[in-house]
């Protein structure tokens, strides 16, 4: 071992000491700053790949629409369903209504499906939680759980439902009555916007309250695992769909979103690096300290033959190790924390008396996580470079003295 690796070791593991106290200082300062930014990076990971995961299991991969009513849609659903990459195609008709139950109105959207055809593109079953979708007919909806609590409506329940319509007819002198729908069940996709905003019917009832005759408001596609939605539906335009229709990938339908995700990680990741910024400059008060304090020290080594460049290595080596083991322990506690996150929230929740109502703005329940080995990557190098870099300055400063004026230092 060269003799500058064994005095820095020496240095940072005094005999009969685990650390110096300065070293330790450091190793924490490194530590905080790395545990922090590897939980911020990985919950905001979880909430974009949450809520893209979430967006394809309740809206699709690909959406077919148009400005007006699709009447063609069936010759469409064919033309699609022939496609290699296409597992399931079906129409479905959305718009907003207003619901009422016992004199609580609300106004969600109302989306109109085919329960057979859906169920192959969207696992409708997977989110009902109350009810039976055997039950599902014309005379019937489904409501999102959040809604239904608002309406104080569960199943077996009456509601009134108003349309656009009745005041297209009211222009003609025409009175609609609102239409009584039964409460089948409710429904729990994991979005708190969705769950509380969203009622399921079926595509007749959908095509009666619009007034669309036999359209659709177009068609819902589920691809094959591997491929590109965004690629695939430029592709649909062009070879499979008529002139007027659109393919919308559940990327471009949910840019804007999915940017402001992206954005919040990086410029939350960028402040939070100030960090390890400031616990590098703990490393570099500790070392030029250790410079000052072991002056007549390393004026000796360099008269016994030790050369000013090994003496700054020294010093930089500290700075590594130091970053190093922050690192790693950094690491270590942002994956304890991660792992008990709920715990933790729920404390303090409970220590200060407050709800977490920013969940609900990433359409999720609870604080999701997903690991990117890229980001662990970068947080280690960045740490480490930064750590080995702090300990440049009392390097420099320790090599360029003079072993006479070191010697005859106090």
């Amino acid at each position: 071992m060269p003799w500058y690796i064994y005095h820095a070791l020496k240095q940072l593991f005094p005999s009969g000491r685990f650390f110096s106290f300065f070293s330790l200082m450091s190793i924490m300062g490194v530590m905080l700053g790395v545990c922090v930014l590897v939980i911020v990076q990985s919950v905001m990971n979880g909430f974009g790949e949450g809520i893209r995961q979430r967006i394809v299991e309740t809206q699709g991969d690909i959406r077919i629409r148009s400005n007006e009513v699709v009447y063609d849609w069936e010759a469409q659903l064919e033309r699609l369903q022939a496609e290699e990459m296409i597992v399931a195609a079906a129409p479905f008709a959305e718009g907003v209504v207003m619901l009422q139950h016992q004199n609580r109105p609300q106004f969600p959207m109302i989306r109109g499906v085919d329960p057979i055809a859906e169920s192959d593109v969207i696992a409708l079953e997977n989110f009902i939680t109350l009810g039976d979708l055997d039950d599902f007919d014309d005379e019937g909806i489904f409501l999102g759980e959040g809604l239904a609590y608002t309406l104080k409506a569960g199943p077996g329940s009456i509601v009134e439902v108003f349309t656009p319509l009745m005041l297209e007819r009211l222009k003609k002198d025409e009175v609609l009555l609102p239409r009584e729908f039964t409460v089948l069940g409710t429904f729990r996709t994991g979005s708190p916007q969705v769950d509380s905003n969203m009622v399921i019917s079926t595509l007749r009832v959908m095509q009666e309250l619009y007034g669309l005759e036999e359209g659709a408001h177009g068609i819902s596609v589920k691809l094959r695992p591997g491929v590109d939605a965004w690629a695939y539906s430029g592709e649909l335009e062009e070879r499979v769909l008529r002139p007027g229709l659109e393919a919308v990938s559940w990327l471009e339908a949910n840019r804007d979103f999915l940017f402001v995700v992206q954005q919040e990680k990086r410029v939350i990741s960028f402040i939070i690096i100030f960090i390890i910024l400031v616990a590098s400059f703990s490393i570099t008060i500790a070392l030029m300290m250790a410079v000052m304090r072991k002056t007549r020290e390393i004026g000796l080594l360099v008269a016994m033959g030790g050369r000013p460049i090994e003496v700054a290595y020294s010093f930089c080596f500290q700075g590594f190790v130091i970053g190093t083991i922050g690192t790693g322990c950094g690491i270590a506690m942002a994956m304890l924390c991660l792992h008990y996150r709920s715990p933790i929230l729920y404390f303090y929740t409970k220590l200060t008396n407050t709800e977490v109502d920013f969940l609900g703005q990433y359409n999720v329940y609870e604080i999701p996580v997903h690991y990117l080995m890229s980001d662990f990557i970068t947080v280690t190098l960045f740490a480490v470079v930064i750590s080995t870099l702090a300990g440049l300055l009392p390097a420099l400063r320790a090599a360029r003295l003079k072993p006479a004026d070191a010697l005859r230092s106090e």
